[in-house]
């Protein structure tokens, strides 16, 4: 029944991936069919690992006669177990993607009017260094930042790392997971990685904070979602808009947003008060718990009902249910969690609660992740720094562990502590992904050299001084991916087809790159078969084995307590610290506590944002097989605002923010699943480079009226959910 249920769940037919959904967008020396099998000729089936998204499902492509032909789920691999997504499904379409980047391309005019003049590799790559070394001469490399995302920078951090060059950021960090991650840090000891351990195919009750499963397609909890529905599991969905897991739930909350804070607060406060929490675990692993059941006291359900909107009774009742199923209740930690500008200690009220329900470690909760090792290649020793990194200077955020992106922003703009005069960007839309466009615009102002490279013509490319065509990852070797999960495991990526015109991987621009730097003994294998073929015989890998199969699984051992595993905490007092003496003499409430969100402006709307289950990001719109199932994004008004604002459903609206910034338009969605007070959509569309000619200004984007911004004062991380704003109709 597990296959069935997913069937269900995503409503997605294979029909929709036949050759008539492509039709005339595929240029005619690509034009042979995609449809449900393949013409007579040879098919030959090659494993490697996908990167539509991070979560990095092992596949298995279908080459016909050389040509792609489909990509599906490997089933050895224990992120896809044999299914992908319709992202990875879809990965064929940016193959063959029209508004794909052909060739290097220098600017020729001036910034973002995207005039270029097409070039040799040879010329674009002496361009960069000779740019590169007058930074250098005269600012030193530590002037020349790396912004990354995704398997293919590592080769690019490796060699800028060579030349002197320390600053790099990945947003991932401070506009996404940094908040989860250092909240449970702060409680437990240790971060949760890539893909969280979470138990969902065994818990009795499921409880989801803003976390969109089934549209926020990561492949392996969305089948363990399929399971626990399945199984009859208990869902718990907290969200202002009635997402499609809420419609799988038992009880939908539909929270004022900004407020997720007070809830979990009651939530805590029902499960002390009531006796209801993990008594044994707190006594064996708690540290602080009385001073922490002291500062949550007053955190009724009451009082959270005047500030979220929801009923004591109905809080009540869902802690009592979470309660009835401990251990084998889990509250999702989330992924995407920079919301308000107070998101650590949010994730660490929510960490707590899972504290308090005594799953960590447990079936059905939180397990313990398992890793293997697989040996380096062996580098020379990278030079010796002369100056600080610029991110977050006089450790401003105290409890960042990574790289704050918007702190090199600032350093960029300041030129404070010292000038930041060129970027590389690595595969990150930074227009689309950092708060505030006008200050990222700012930055770029302030630079020698903008290297961009991508395998589409991205905002930022469209301002940048080189853009470099990147193969996608269907036609690359990547390093090797070692994952941490039930059980450790590596997967290879490898070319299964060549890129269609004079794109190159990433591995062999960075060598190039290096070689004019002056570095090029950082890089000495000839090239990535090679180096692979080292990291496996070093730790004792069949590496034709590995190309055959795709991947290669660690030793097993106990992830629960239940299997035996034992519990340790990395933290100052070795426990779970449910009172942090830590942020305590940092200066930071020990216990989180709630600030009430500000309030929306006369005839304006908080405008919230989530992700579509065929997209990734702002990176696939062009793909013609994902295109065709989501165009342009929809704005969700609730039918009552819709009617007073005088909008019917399906129109076109455009949006302005509180700073007066207008939105492309964007078709209304009126509906009952949505709170009147707020807005919603879908981010990643709005694309404004008109290089993307099959996505150019369709749908709106979040990100140009994500003006206003909160800062965690704990890690960095910026909120997105901060902008309100009203409509603008069409005439």
């Amino acid at each position: 029944m597990e296959h069935l249920s997913r069937r269900r769940f995503l409503k997605i037919s294979t029909a929709t991936f036949g050759a008539g959904a492509i039709g005339a967008h595929i240029p005619a020396v690509t034009s042979f069919a995609m449809g449900s099998k393949p013409a007579s000729g040879k098919v030959e089936k090659i494993p490697t690992y996908c990167e539509m998204c991070f979560w990095k499902c092992g596949g298995i492509a279908h080459v016909r006669d050389g040509k792609l032909w489909k990509f599906e789920g490997n089933p050895l691999d224990p992120m896809s177990r044999g299914r992908l997504c319709p992202r990875g499904t879809g990965a064929v379409g940016t193959h063959y993607d029209p508004d794909r980047l052909q060739k290097p391309l220098i600017r020729r005019g001036e910034r973002g009017k995207e005039e270029w003049t097409a070039v040799t590799w040879d010329e674009a790559f002496n361009h960069i260094a000779e740019k590169m070394k007058k930074i250098a001469a005269e600012h030193g490399p530590e002037s020349i930042a790396l912004w990354k995302h995704g398997t293919g920078a590592r080769f690019f951090e490796h060699v800028m790392r060579a030349y002197g060059c320390i600053n790099k950021a990945a947003p991932s960090f401070a506009q996404c997971r940094g908040p989860r991650d250092i909240g449970n840090l702060l409680t437990y000891g240790t971060g949760l990685g890539s893909p969280e351990p979470t138990d969902i195919a065994n818990t009795k009750c499921l409880v989801l904070i803003g976390t969109h499963l089934g549209e926020n397609m990561h492949n392996t909890q969305v089948q363990e979602f399929a399971q626990a529905v399945e199984n009859k599991a208990t869902i718990i969905v907290v969200d202002p808009r009635h997402s499609v897991a809420a419609s799988k739930a038992k009880h939908w909350l539909p929270i004022k947003p900004g407020t997720d804070l007070a809830l979990i607060l009651a939530w805590m406060n029902v499960l002390v008060t009531e006796g209801l929490y993990d008594k044994a675990f707190v006594a064996k692993y708690g540290h602080g718990f009385d001073k922490f059941a002291e500062a949550i006291r007053t955190n009724t359900p009451e009082w959270a009902e005047a500030e979220t909107g929801i009923a004591a009774a109905t809080i009540r009742a869902t802690a009592r249910e979470m309660a009835n199923h401990r251990p084998a209740t889990l509250v999702h930690p989330g992924r995407r969690t920079n919301w308000n500008g107070d998101d650590t200690q949010r994730s660490r009220a929510t960490a707590l609660l899972n504290a308090l329900l005594g799953n960590w470690g447990r079936r059905g909760g939180l397990f313990l992740q398992a890793g293997m090792s697989v040996a380096g290649y062996g580098f020379p020793k990278f030079p010796a720094a002369g100056k600080p990194k610029v991110d977050n200077p006089d450790g401003r955020w105290p409890f960042a562990d990574e790289e704050v992106s918007t702190g090199l922003r600032e350093a960029t703009i300041t030129g404070k502590p010292y000038p930041i005069k060129g970027w590389v960007v690595y595969a990150t839309n930074l227009l689309q992904t950092l708060p505030s466009e006008k200050e990222t615009l700012e930055a770029i102002s302030k630079l020698d050299l903008l290297v961009v490279v991508d395998t589409h013509p991205s905002e930022i490319a469209g301002y940048a001084d080189v853009v470099l065509p990147d193969a996608m990852f269907l036609e690359r070797h990547d390093d090797l991916y070692v994952a941490w999960g039930r059980q450790g495991w590596a997967a290879l990526r490898q070319p299964v087809v060549a890129p269609p015109a004079d794109q190159k991987p990433a591995w062999w621009m960075a060598k190039q790159l290096g070689e004019r730097l002056g570095v090029g003994e950082f890089m000495p294998f000839k090239d990535m078969d090679e180096y692979l073929a080292k990291r496996c015989e070093k730790s004792g890998i069949d590496y034709a084995k590995l190309r055959e199969e795709g991947i290669v699984m660690g030793k097993k051992t106990p992830i629960t307590v239940e299997e035996g595993a034992e519990l340790v905490f990395d933290t100052p007092s070795g426990k779970v610290e449910f009172w942090s003496d830590r942020l305590a003499k940092a200066g930071f409430d020990p216990v989180p506590k709630y600030t009430p969100p500000e309030a929306a402006p006369a005839g304006f709307y908080r405008l919230i944002t989530g992700r579509s289950p065929v997209h990734t990001f702002s990176r696939t719109q062009t793909n013609p097989l994902l295109r065709d199932l989501m165009k342009e994004n929809e704005l969700w008004v609730n039918a009552a605002t819709a009617a007073a604002a005088g909008l019917k459903n399906g129109q076109y609206v455009k949006l302005k923010n509180q700073d007066g910034v207008v939105s492309n338009r964007i078709r209304v969605k009126a509906t009952q699943r949505i709170r009147p007070d707020t807005l919603y959509m879908v981010y990643g569309f709005g694309h404004t480079n008109k290089m993307l000619r099959s996505a150019y200004l369709m749908g709106a984007s979040a990100a140009q009226l994500n003006t206003r911004y909160k800062v965690d004062p704990l890690m960095g991380g910026t909120s997105i959910h901060q902008n309100f704003v009203t409509f603008e109709k069409e005439a």
